[in-house]
């Protein structure tokens, strides 16, 4: 059995994996994983971090250790980049930009469950891009950016009640487990402020070039895990970020909660275009080990999927007129079942409806049923 490096733990040491780029693996507790990495990039400026970790204060701690056991101080960070939006990645970007009052970067999609917005999917961002800052001069220091958060982080009593969120086929969506909330609000209130104030001062487009720790970064814009997902391309030595778009040894997660039509079609072609990306190196991955084949990995990628789809198909012959739950949980063992499972199933079983291969209706209880289309 392959081992699954993206779920070792955390090393302790800095490690530099490619020319003037450092690694530091932040500790995170979620199911298959042990870490992510952030990488640390110096330039004249001073520093500038991809994938700050998670939002809690603990995981700020071991990040900023890290950073000065190589000599580099908090107060030299002036840039961090979020690859997309899962709190892994972009939770502790807040809080540095509250405190030390850095840029921070993402695709000109990015929104997460936190955002105030309603409309995480509209084609004018310009709200978000250009709404008052509470960081600047100016600034009302006291306007909540979204007040049901603001209520959790910093309320006294009852914690509010938090809906799950709406999902596409008619299933309840992902909420906080119990005992989240109330350790939320136990957080200091730097790290409260940073969850509250995640919008990026930087939004960016698809093929942009970044100056970032001497290098000049092109974005690559790769749908699919998420809709807002980029990776970054150094085009002069081959040095790619690949965020959790193309991981060493596990497959990344498809969410059917992007928006889009066909986030599987989206996500495939986003592998095929990195795959031909002949001047790449080096693969950085979020999590796992660096590597240096991006287009056999992304073969292999592709090849799940495929197979993916082939038991779905199989199943649909077995189940006939089926919910998204009941694909799912045929689909994944027990212990994976939940609202992720079932986002992946959808964004397979849409796909197959966008290739004719699956019919789709909506049954009294307001949930989407799938069945196979006879060839």
């Amino acid at each position: 059995m392959v081992e699954r490096q993206e779920r070792l733990p955390a090393r302790d040491e800095v490690d530099e994996v490619a020319p003037g780029i450092g690694r530091i693996q932040l500790p995170i507790m979620i199911p298959g994983l042990g870490h992510v990495n952030c990488y640390v990039l110096e330039d004249e400026r001073g520093v500038a971090l991809v994938d700050p970790g998670m939002p809690d204060p603990w995981t700020h701690q071991v990040l900023i250790e890290r950073l000065r056991s190589i000599d580099i101080a908090p107060e030299h960070i002036h840039t961090v980049l979020v690859t997309h939006s899962h709190p892994d990645h972009f939770g502790g970007a807040g809080r540095l930009r509250v405190e030390h009052r850095c840029e921070v970067v993402a695709h000109r999609r990015f929104h997460t469950p936190f955002d105030p917005s309603p409309d995480p999917f509209a084609d004018d961002l310009t709200e978000l891009t250009v709404a008052t800052d509470p960081l600047e001069p100016g600034g009302d220091d006291d306007r909540p950016r979204n007040e049901r958060l603001a209520e959790v982080l910093f309320g006294e009593g009852p914690m509010p009640e938090v809906p799950p969120r709406p999902t596409p086929w008619g299933e309840e969506g992902f909420k906080p487990g119990p005992g989240e909330l109330e350790a939320m609000r136990a957080w200091d209130d730097l790290s409260k402020q940073g969850l509250l104030r995640l919008d990026p001062t930087v939004r960016v487009d698809d093929l942009e070039v970044l100056r970032l720790g001497g290098r000049e970064w092109q974005v690559v814009h790769t749908p699919g895990h998420t809709g807002d997902h980029i990776c970054l391309l150094d085009p002069a030595d081959g040095t790619f970020l690949s965020g959790d778009h193309v991981l060493p040894t596990i497959t990344p997660h498809i969410s059917g909660m992007t928006g889009d039509d066909d986030p599987l079609a989206e996500f495939v072609a986003a592998l095929h275009r990195v795959a031909a990306l002949d001047v790449v190196t080096r693969v950085l991955p979020a999590h796992g080990l660096p590597f240096d084949d991006l287009a056999g990995r992304v073969d292999d990628i592709i090849g799940h999927h495929v197979e993916r789809i082939a038991q779905l198909e199989r199943l649909g012959q077995e189940l006939g007129d089926a919910t998204v739950r009941d694909y799912s949980r045929r689909l994944f063992q027990e212990r994976s079942w939940g609202p992720m499972a079932e986002s992946e199933t959808y964004a397979h079983l849409l796909h197959l409806q966008h290739e004719g291969r699956m019919a789709v209706r909506t049954d009294e209880d307001a949930r989407l049923r799938y069945r196979p289309v006879p060839a």
